[in-house]
Formats: structure tokens, C-alpha cells, sequence
């Protein structure tokens, strides 16, 4: 038994010596305090992008969708899905249309550090554009913030991150209504 801790102490003693152990990440504080379970608790050196509105606009050949907000755009993905369901419930969304499409930010919360609701956009309503027919705030849970919009007809969408102020724009194409 004592040769095992001994080889066991020789061991990590090497290891320690050789950097080959690391019990804190990188990325971790000096000045952070060990948790309860051994592990060093680390806090977030970077504040999470708060979305705070939302906005919708048509054009000649397509309507927008413009997601503003608060910080650093966060990694965004664009995707159509069969149905819009609300994040943390599953409960189904209730907006008109027979296609739909899913934005999702993530990381990042329409609440601040106290919980008070940040974001001040449509939360569900009915857009009477040419191509985009709703539009709802399906989710702010978990550090993910996503969005549902609805469509009469599958869309066609262009994607692009715009800086000063930061936001997020969606382009639905759609026939030309200005000739």
C-alpha cells in the first residue's frame, strides 16, 4: 500500500514539474475562488450580448427582418424547421403559416444580470408583408435567444451581420413590388 502512494506522489510530482497537469483552465481568474467540489469557479470575463429589439420593414424584392443588439453579435444560425415550438416549454407557437424559420443567438439573453427583460420588440404578432406573415420571440432560455417567423410559401433568405449599431438582418426575397 505504501509503494502505491509513494508512485502515486512520484508520480504527480513529475507531472507537476512537467506542466502536463493542469488543474485550472486557461482561461480562469487569478483571483478566483475554489468551489465547493474542488473545481476553481471562474467568472465570465466577457459580458453576454443582450438582444433588445426587433423590427420588420419590406423593400422592392424582399422583406427584413432586423434583430438589434446591446454588444458583440453572438455566433446566429438561420434554419428553416416545420413548426415553431417555444424553448423551455415545447409549447407550440401560435403563428399563421404553412412555412417557418428559426433565429437563433447564442450566446446571449433578452434579460439582464437582475432578470429584467431587456428586450423591447413584438413578442408574437401577425406582419402583413408581401413575403414574411409573423413574427415571435420563441425563446430566452439557457443563454440562447431565437426567434420564429411564419410564411405562406417557402422563403428564399439572405443573412448578414451589420456593425454601428450591432444587429442581425434577415432578407426574405420576394417578386418585385415596385414596378
Amino acid at each position: 500500500m505504501r509503494r502505491h502512494h509513494r508512485l502515486a506522489a512520484a508520480a504527480a510530482g513529475l507531472a507537476l514539474l512537467t506542466g502536463a497537469v493542469a488543474a485550472v483552465p486557461a482561461s480562469a481568474s487569478a483571483g478566483a475562488a475554489p468551489a465547493a467540489s474542488g473545481t476553481t469557479a471562474v467568472k465570465a470575463t466577457k459580458a453576454t450580448t443582450l438582444v433588445v429589439n426587433a423590427r420588420t420593414a419590406t423593400h422592392c424584392t424582399y422583406d427584413r427582418l432586423v434583430i438589434d443588439t446591446k454588444g458583440a453579435l453572438p455566433p446566429t444560425t438561420v434554419k428553416r424547421v416545420t413548426r415553431l415550438r417555444y424553448d423551455g416549454s415545447g409549447k407550440k407557437v401560435p403563428l399563421a403559416g404553412t412555412c417557418f424559420v428559426e433565429i437563433k443567438l447564442s450566446p446571449a439573453a433578452a434579460h439582464n444580470a437582475a432578470g429584467r427583460n431587456v428586450y423591447t420588440g413584438p413578442r408574437l404578432t401577425a406582419v402583413r408583408l408581401p413575403k414574411l406573415k409573423g413574427l415571435a420571440l420563441t425563446g430566452d432560455f439557457e443563454g440562447v435567444v431565437t426567434f420564429g417567423t411564419s410564411f405562406t410559401s417557402k422563403p428564399s433568405w439572405t443573412a448578414k451581420r451589420l456593425h454601428g449599431p450591432e444587429r442581425f438582418v434577415v432578407d426574405f426575397g420576394h417578386t418585385d413590388t415596385c414596378r
